[in-house]
This record gives structure tokens, C-alpha cells and sequence, in this order.
């Protein structure tokens, strides 16, 4: 299989406030794949559902090619969806068991990455640092529609609600994608939305260029939790080093 020379690092921390995680993480550098998934904040379980998630992915088996591998991604993110929501029927009263999810693939020059609800994808390039996933959020669809501004956004009562993620109450499961050429050099963060609504874009940025002998998910990790982390973080970061 001709999957990139690539590096990456990953850390996962319960945070300050929270008891238990219910983040979780995918790093599979022999496969050419990462995810982050947060179970959802104020639902039943949610560590259950990123636990699902991560396991799911994380069997995902080895010898396919970059075709072979999406789909499985597709195809294991849609089962989890489906069996987390039998699990919440079984359960009855109104439980939902679900989690966001972002998920990376590098293979033959090339990345795609997939997600549903606010768990980012970050791309740096050259010094340029961009987001390359679009939360799936109330308060981005308010500021897609220019009801409110994205500094209002930070603090607006209702961040915290997503309208897409793996176990939710709809029957069929949509998951974004973004495609585009991988090149050497590139460092891409994989991230929960406790590291994304604690740290501003460009101290992530920063972070994320740690230089050679400095992890940069520990790195950022460490920032987080010196704010005051008060959710689950986590930080999956994967550089590409050759084609």
C-alpha cells in the first residue's frame, strides 16, 4: 500500500472540571488513519458512543487500498450510528447515546477527511493555518446565515449544541468530506472542541509547529489544561514527512 511517511502524536486528558473522558482517539500511522470523537455533551453515555467509534476504526483492517479504506471508514461510522441508536431504544425514555466525530485518511499524496459535528480539522502549510472541517453547530449555522458574528459565537449561550453527530435521533447519518493533496511538510491537528473553544486559532497554530523533539498534541494538551480545561481534550496531530 502506498500510504505517505508520516508521523503523529496524540494525547487525550479528562480536563479539570470533568470526572471522565468521554473523548476518544484513533491513531493508526501504519493505516493512514486518525479520528477524534467527543461523546456528546448533556446525552446519555457519551463515552460509550466515542468508545464505539474509536474501537470501529480502529479495526479497521490493513492491505486496502485508499478507495477500499474510505469506504470502510463510511461504512464502520454508519454501523456505529445505527447500533448506538438501537442501543438507546433498547434503553427507552428519551436516551441518546452519541458522539461527534473527525476522522483523516492519507494515502498516495492525498488526504480526505471526513467528520459530523464540532471535533475539528486543521490544516498547516507553509505557515498558513486554516480550519478544513465546518462545525456542525447551532451557533455556525447562525453565523453562516449572519445572525451573529464568529466573535459572538465564543460565547454565545447555546455553543455547546450540535445538529449532527454518530447516534443522534436521525435515521440516516450524514458525514462531511473534504479532499485535497497531501504534501510534505504539512501538519494536520485532529481536536475536540474542549482544545478549539479554550485556545485562540493562532496560540494553536503556534503549537501545532512545535519544533523537533516537542509533542504537539502534549503540547497543546498542556495549554489546554492551563487555561482551566473545563471539558475533555484531546489532540491528535499528523505531519506528513514524505509522499
Amino acid at each position: 500500500m502506498s500510504v505517505p511517511g508520516c508521523r503523529s502524536w496524540a494525547m487525550t486528558h479528562v480536563g479539570v472540571v470533568r470526572t471522565h473522558n468521554e473523548d476518544a482517539f484513533v491513531d493508526r500511522p501504519d493505516l493512514g488513519l486518525w479520528a477524534v470523537a467527543d461523546g456528546a455533551g448533556g446525552h446519555d453515555s457519551g463515552e460509550v458512543a466515542s468508545g464505539m467509534i474509536a474501537a470501529a476504526l480502529t479495526a479497521v483492517p490493513e492491505g486496502l487500498d485508499a478507495g477500499q479504506l474510505l469506504a470502510q471508514v463510511r461504512l464502520r461510522l454508519i454501523g456505529t450510528h445505527e447500533a448506538l441508536r438501537e442501543e438507546a431504544e433498547r434503553r427507552g425514555g428519551r436516551s441518546i447515546i452519541a458522539s461527534t466525530v473527525v476522522a483523516l485518511i492519507l494515502r498516495d499524496g492525498h488526504f480526505a477527511c471526513l467528520w459530523a459535528g464540532d471535533s475539528r480539522a486543521y490544516l498547516l502549510r507553509a505557515g498558513e493555518f486554516r480550519q478544513i472541517s465546518h462545525d456542525h453547530s447551532l451557533v455556525q449555522e447562525l453565523v453562516d446565515c449572519g445572525a451573529i458574528t464568529a466573535a459572538e459565537a465564543e460565547h454565545h449561550p447555546h455553543a455547546n449544541v450540535i445538529t449532527r453527530a454518530v447516534g443522534t435521533e436521525a435515521e440516516t447519518l450524514e458525514i462531511d468530506k473534504v479532499i485535497g493533496e497531501a504534501i510534505a511538510g504539512d501538519r494536520f491537528l485532529l481536536c475536540s472542541d474542549g482544545l478549539s473553544k479554550m485556545l485562540g486559532e493562532a496560540e494553536i497554530a503556534a503549537l501545532v509547529a512545535a519544533p523537533e523533539g516537542i509533542s504537539p498534541a502534549e503540547a497543546l494538551v498542556a495549554a489546554t489544561l492551563a487555561r482551566g480545561a473545563n471539558d475533555n481534550v484531546t489532540a491528535v496531530v499528523v505531519e506528513v514527512v514524505r509522499r
